[in-house]
């Protein structure tokens, strides 16, 4: 069936039989790729049937079907034309693991991060009545996703409006709910029929027309309804906010979602249908530990493990034993994450201290308020993000963290370039929109030694401190106590024709370049500059007054970063006359794919920084004219 497939408008002439068979050979489909490639697994093997019954009731790309943060729209992707690309799922240049409206017409809305979807959808919804234009606008958005505070906040101004307008709420949870069945779908076709809104409509009617009485009568038989639904209809929330609820339904029945989608297409007002399904469906091993299988490496489909796993610890790992055995001698510390407590290396602070740890759900600027909170208490916070979900907690880490100078760790993952999950995940704006926050620490670590011995140099001070490392494996020995952060940058190998200041993942990048450009006979200072804010100044200064010529090195963006405050630095101090290059990330967002695929590609790998170094500085006057 897979192979009639070409767009969504072949599925139409399907029966429930062959598109069930179709999602058989689609979930064989997408194990088989995601092994190859790795990517987002066990959320797309769980909406197979649902977004098949999507793009059966509806009309793409004329209706809108918006998916929230979108790992979950590889079958949208099989499904409307992209099929034979996915061999070059997530790899440069190839198709990425989420909705870009430029990657096709089909995806209305590009998505990445949670808990969006709602309010796209009511944009373009109140676009298309402005307009007088036609046509459906669809939001898929999970159970996980409308924990986040922004999904309420559309619910809410979608509710009290009359547009028309459909949620999906993709519930997949590890059980099917009792209430599943017919049922279910019974009471939704009763309160969608035609029939049943024009007879209460006419009630109301005659019954308002008899004066007192009959308001008294109208208002009571109102509540009588509502209480009656508030008992049969588990979705009373919805409908208290305006919404029409639909459900619970079975989603992996393909005939039942279509018979419900269609049903819901009729009314013209907010309608949410909430959908039952399960994570990792029809691979075992995926339905066992979804959350492993949510973003795989590679890996082996009859066993399921990941190949060519690479030896020693992450960077979270290391974050999260170096936690736990911190919080052994201090019971004040407590560890915070918005839903990612696996991804940021949290699992066994959650295991051995249950009592102080906070999962929060997606709602990062909670997060950030409360640990607030706890630290005003006199806890010791340290709220665990990636640094790309950060970005939605700004406003709380100025006026709730730092205003107040309260003492929160931000142990800040997936700092930098994250690889495959491209544009939507890389996290290289975080030294740029924290830098410029008064009263605020930043840190980085060149591995996993400077990371422990910078978490225990944090909880030390009495201060906001973020400290921002890289996603992967990094250099890191067990015996890590003797290790210590002092504040100060760290020279690592002493030259004189070039300073170069490196920071993070980037330092071993400058090591390399540095031995490349020796072979040159250009000898590099280099420098791990360790603490972003405030700079080493001392250390710095007197180096480059050596050399007399400067290179930063950042996995972040150059606009706004630490290069930039270093040639701030340097103005304030009346240091002119320095020849600066500053290597960052350029002012675009950075595609996905492998990351030395990436770096190679941005030319910030060591190979494309030491020819870059040497053209800087042969095209200097002053330097050229010094060596002859």
């Amino acid at each position: 069936m897979l192979e009639k497939i070409h767009t969504p408008k072949d599925l139409k002439q399907l029966n429930n039989d062959e598109l069930a068979q179709l999602a058989d050979e689609i979930r064989c489909f997408l194990i088989d790729k995601v092994s190859k490639t790795g990517g987002h697994l066990a959320s797309n093997l769980g909406v197979v049937e649902l977004t098949i019954a999507l793009h059966v009731v509806f009309d793409a790309p004329v209706d809108k079907i918006i998916w929230d943060v979108g790992h979950q729209t590889y079958v949208h992707k099989i499904l409307t034309g992209r099929k034979d690309d996915f061999s070059s799922l997530r790899q440069l240049g190839g198709l990425s693991g989420y909705p870009k409206i430029e990657e096709s017409p089909y995806d209305a809305f590009g998505t990445g991060h949670s808990s969006t979807s709602i309010s796209a959808a009511l944009g373009m919804a109140r676009a298309r009545n402005i307009k007088g234009e036609n046509y459906f606008v669809v939001a898929v958005i999970g159970d996980g996703a409308l924990t986040g505070g922004m999904a309420f906040e559309a619910l809410n101004d979608a509710g009290r409006t009359k547009t028309q307008l459909m949620v999906i709420l993709n519930d997949n949870e590890m059980s099917i709910s009792h209430n599943v069945g017919s049922l279910s779908i019974y009471l939704s076709k009763l309160r969608t029929d035609p029939a049943y809104f024009k007879m209460k409509a006419d009630i109301d009617k005659v019954l308002n027309r008899i004066p007192e009485i009959g308001s008294i009568l109208s208002n009571t038989l109102q509540r009588f309804k509502n209480s009656i639904k508030s008992l049969l209809v588990p979705g009373m929330i919805f409908e208290n906010l305006g919404f029409t609820y639909f459900g619970p339904i079975d989603g992996h029945d393909i005939s039942a979602l279509k018979e419900v989608l269609s049903s819901a297409k009729m009314v013209k007002s907010p309608v949410l249908v909430h959908v039952i399904t399960k994570k990792g469906k029809g691979y075992k091993n995926a339905e066992n530990d979804p959350e492993y299988y949510h973003g795989i490496e590679p890996f082996d489909i009859e066993s399921g493990e990941c190949i060519n796993i690479k030896n020693g610890k992450t960077y979270s790992e290391v974050f999260g034993d170096t936690l736990v055995e911190l919080a052994k001698k201090d019971k004040n510390i407590v560890a915070i994450t918005a839903a990612m407590p696996y991804g940021t290396g949290l699992t066994r602070f959650k295991k051995e201290f249950p009592d102080r740890f906070f999962d929060v759900g997606i709602a990062e600027q909670h997060a950030v308020t409360m640990a607030g909170g706890m630290a005003a208490a006199g806890l010791r916070p340290v709220f665990a993000v990636y640094s790309t979900f950060l970005q939605r907690g700004y406003d709380q880490i100025v006026h709730d963290i730092c205003l107040q100078k309260l003492p929160v760790i931000f142990a800040i993952d997936r700092a930098g370039v994250v690889g495959e999950d491209g544009e939507t995940h890389n996290g290289i704006f975080d030294l740029s929109y924290l830098s410029h926050i008064p009263n605020l620490i930043i840190l980085s670590p060149k591995d996993g030694n400077e990371l422990s011995a910078m978490l225990k140099y944090a909880l030390t001070l009495n201060k906001p401190v973020a400290i921002r490392y890289p996603r992967g494996n990094c250099r890191y020995t067990k015996d890590s106590s003797s290790i210590l952060f002092d504040g100060r940058a760290e020279i690592l190998q002493e030259g004189r024709d070039v300073t170069i200041v490196a920071e993070g993942r980037m330092v071993e990048i400058a090591l390399k370049a540095a031995e490349i450009l020796k072979s040159k006979h250009l000898f590099p200072e280099v420098i791990n500059a360790r603490i972003i804010k405030p700079l080493d100044e001392n250390t710095i200064i007197a180096s480059v007054l050596k050399t007399r010529h400067l290179v930063t090195m950042e996995d972040n963006v150059k606009i706004g970063g630490m290069g930039s405050s270093i040639i701030q630095l340097l103005s304030e101090k009346f240091i002119y006359n320095i020849p600066t290059k500053v290597i960052g990330w350029p002012d675009q967002f950075i595609c996905h794919g492998k990351i030395e695929d990436v770096f190679k590609y941005y030319g910030m790998n060591a190979e494309s920084i030491a020819e870059q170094i040497i053209s800087f500085l042969l095209e200097r006057d002053d330097y050229g004219k010094s060596k002859t």
